[in-house]
C-alpha cells in the first residue's frame, strides 16, 4: 500500500505540475539560438584529411616500387604490415578525426530530455494501471476502456521516445562510417559533401524531436486532465452516472 501511495502522489504530482512545466520548458528551448540556425551551414563540422600524392605505377615485376609503395606508407603512419599479431591500425597525420561538436552539445541536452519522458510516462502509466477496476456485470466497461486507453497512449509515447535514441544512435553510427571512407578514399568529394548532409538532416531531426517532446506532453496533459476524475475514482463515477 505505501508503493501504491507513493507512485499515486508522484503520478498526480506529474500531471498538474510537472508536464504544464516541462511543456513550457521544451517550449523555450525551441525559441532558442542553438534550434533556429538561419544558415544549416553554420553547423557544418569541417573533416580535415589530407589528400594524399598520386603514386604512379609501372609495370616492373622485380617488386621494388610495390616495396617503396609500403615503405612510404609505413613511414607516413597510415599502415604497417608488419604487425600480424591483430588487425590492421590506421593512423591519421592530424590525429583523431572529431565528431560534428556542435551537435553532439545538442544530442547531449536532448537525450536527458527523452529519458525523462519515457520515466514519467512509465510512472504515470503504472499509476493508471493501478486504478484500473474491474468489470462487474459490465457496469465499469466504458471506464475500463477509458484507462486502457490511457495506457495505450503512455506506452506509444514511450516507445516514440525510445525511437528518438535510436536514430541518435544510427546518426552516430553512419556518420562514423562515412568518416571512414573519407580517410580511405580522400580523394571522392561525395563522401564529404555526404556527411556535411548527414549532419543537416541529424540537426533538423533533433529540433522535430524537441517539437514532439513538447507536444507528447501537451497531449498526455490534456488527455489525463479531463478524465482525471473517472482515471482516480472509477467506480464512484460510475454509480453517480447510474442514478
Amino acid at each position: 500500500m505505501c508503493s501504491k501511495r507513493r507512485i499515486t502522489g508522484e503520478a498526480e504530482n506529474l500531471v498538474a505540475d510537472f508536464f504544464p512545466k516541462k511543456l513550457l520548458e521544451l517550449d523555450s528551448f525551441l525559441k532558442e539560438p542553438i534550434l533556429n540556425v538561419a544558415d544549416l551551414k553554420e553547423i557544418h563540422s569541417e573533416i580535415n584529411v589530407k589528400v594524399p600524392d598520386p603514386i604512379i605505377l609501372n609495370n616492373s615485376h622485380d617488386g621494388v616500387d610495390v616495396q617503396n609503395s609500403r615503405k612510404r606508407k609505413m613511414e607516413d603512419g597510415l599502415e604497417d604490415d608488419n604487425c600480424q599479431d591483430g588487425p590492421k591500425v590506421f593512423a591519421m597525420p592530424g590525429g583523431m578525426i572529431k565528431s560534428n561538436g556542435q551537435l553532439v552539445d545538442l544530442i547531449e541536452r536532448v537525450k536527458p530530455e527523452i529519458r525523462t519522458l519515457i520515466e514519467k510516462c512509465n510512472t504515470v502509466k503504472m499509476w493508471v494501471q493501478l486504478l484500473i477496476p474491474r468489470i462487474e456485470d459490465g457496469n465499469n466497461f466504458g471506464l475500463f476502456c477509458l484507462s486502457e486507453e490511457t495506457v495505450a497512449e503512455l506506452r506509444t509515447v514511450e516507445g516514440e521516445a525510445a525511437s528518438y535514441l535510436d536514430q541518435i544512435s544510427r546518426y552516430y553510427i553512419t556518420r562514423a562510417k562515412l568518416v571512414s571512407k573519407i580517410t580511405k578514399y580522400p580523394h571522392v568529394e561525395d563522401y564529404q559533401r555526404t556527411v556535411t548532409e548527414i549532419d543537416e538532416k541529424e540537426y533538423i531531426s533533433l529540433k522535430i524531436i524537441v517539437s514532439e517532446l513538447r507536444n507528447q506532453y501537451v497531449t498526455l496533459h490534456d488527455m489525463i486532465l479531463k478524465n482525471i476524475e473517472k482515471i482516480k475514482r472509477p467506480r464512484s463515477s460510475n454509480n453517480e452516472a447510474l442514478y
